[in-house]
């Protein structure tokens, strides 16, 4: 008696939902073996073709070409029986002579990278009658060998069709797999640590190491090494993003003129794009924030302690301004001088180099132009500044020379989108270009 089997659409992984069907393959009363395509989909990553674990007489199709469907939904109905079954293995040895066949991209099916066709073709002659059985017996030896009870009979359990193409890419036999995932499913990590053992020996890392000896090694430790480290975890957990700007900055350098020009301390250009910083983080607070990953939540700060960058002996370091929104230039100007100096002693305290919440990043003193900054974890943005140069510039109306700058913002994309990124560039940019409107906000 013909057993009906329904196969669902299967989970084609990487996220994907959903499929479209573009092409049906087989038709109801089309006879099809294990492992051949039944339909062509179109997700929205590719267009694959879907290969069926049954194989029998098709009883049924579900949904029209141009249907989409979900993953889980029914594909097909598939009638397997003792009747049906050894038309399959001709089939597929038809199929197996032909150069033409078209191979599926995917599949929940036996592997068809793998010469094991014949194997497929056992439990079938199994299920039949003995008569039947013992030609095959007599015919070929193979069967009793050690590895013929070793193969399970039917379809290999695969978590996702393409765990089943990246082991048919690697080379790595799934009947060989004893998968960790339930009832001795496969999945991705029990392939991945296939090919892992595949690939291990191989005699190129040694060479490597024998030619790096050859070189200066430098102990990655001390600032270093706390560099290093926390600009790789910002990597690791930060998608970052920058947008970038050119600002006409004669204004503000006319502006800190005029300022120096008066009794008083020096103001620097530092701490007037300091000030504009606190000014533009007041109307964009999502990048004066953290991210809580154990919380699962977004941490807005109420207070903007300004890091900002300085070149030492030592290497990199970035101390912190506390509660920065509270300076005035002046103010900002001495706090500035006052970090620089115990910076470059090498004479800075924990404290002060630790709780930033933006930093800013003055890479022009080293004659560049831009950067794509990496944030100061666990910060969400950074502002980086270029060297302040003359160049012509249309200036209203009319081409003129003046002082401009390329200003950049790195941030954390998981706290904004690129509008509010943007909107706060923009705002820092307008500053630069007329100071004047700080005066709104003082």
């Amino acid at each position: 008696m013909p057993q009906v089997m329904e196969f669902k659409l299967p989970d084609l992984g990487e996220g994907l939902t959903e499929a479209e069907i573009v092409r049906w393959l087989v038709a109801v009363g089309d006879v099809v073996a294990i492992d051949q395509p039944v339909v062509e989909v179109e997700t929205a990553k590719a267009m694959v073709e879907v290969p069926c674990p049954y194989g029998g007489v098709v009883t049924a199709r579900f949904g029209e070409e141009g249907t989409e469907l979900p993953v889980g939904a029914p594909l097909i109905t598939v009638a397997v029986g003792a009747q049906t079954l050894p038309e399959a293995p001709a089939a597929e040895a038809e199929a197996e002579g032909s150069g033409n066949v078209p191979r599926p991209l995917i599949g929940y099916g036996t592997d068809h990278s793998r010469p094991a066709r014949r194997r497929r073709v056992r439990p079938v002659t199994a299920e039949v009658s003995a008569p039947a059985a013992a030609p095959v017996a007599a015919q070929v030896t193979v069967p009793a060998a050690a590895p013929a009870p070793a193969v399970p009979a039917g379809p290999v359990p695969v978590i996702s069709p393409l765990v089943r193409k990246l082991a048919r890419d690697g080379g790595v036999d799934l009947r060989a797999l004893h998968g960790s995932g339930p009832e001795g499913l496969i999945l991705r990590a029990d392939v991945e640590a296939a090919l892992a053992a595949l690939r291990a020996p191989e005699p190129a890392p040694v060479a490597a190491a024998a030619v790096a000896v050859q070189g200066e090694r430098i102990p990655l430790k001390g600032v270093r090494g706390a560099v290093a480290e926390k600009l790789s975890r910002s990597r690791r957990e930060i998608p970052d993003a920058t947008c970038w700007v050119d600002a006409d900055a004669t204004e503000l350098m006319a502006a800190r003129a005029a300022m120096n020009a008066a009794a008083g301390p020096k103001i620097s250009v530092l701490a007037l794009l300091a000030r504009i910083c606190t000014a533009a983080l007041a109307r964009y607070p999502e990048l004066n924030s953290t991210v809580d990953l154990a919380a699962k939540e977004i941490v807005r700060l109420p207070s903007v302690h300004l890091g900002f960058a300085a070149q030492t002996e030592r290497g990199l370091v970035v101390p912190v301004v506390r509660d920065a929104q509270n300076l005035n230039p002046e103010s900002l100007s001495a706090e500035f001088a006052r970090l620089t100096e115990l910076a470059r002693a090498g004479k800075l305290a924990p404290s002060d180099l630790t709780g930033g919440t933006f930093t800013l990043n003055n890479y022009g003193v080293f004659g560049v132009d831009g950067s794509t900054p990496i944030i100061n974890h666990p910060e969400a943005a950074m502002l980086g500044v270029g060297r302040i140069i003359a160049k012509p510039w249309v200036h209203q109306g009319e081409l003129a020379v003046r002082k401009v700058v390329q200003l950049s913002l790195t941030f954390d994309h998981r706290v904004c989108d690129g509008g509010t990124a943007g909107g706060f560039l923009r705002y820092v940019a307008d500053c630069v270009e007329s100071p004047a409107v700080l005066l709104r906000r003082l």
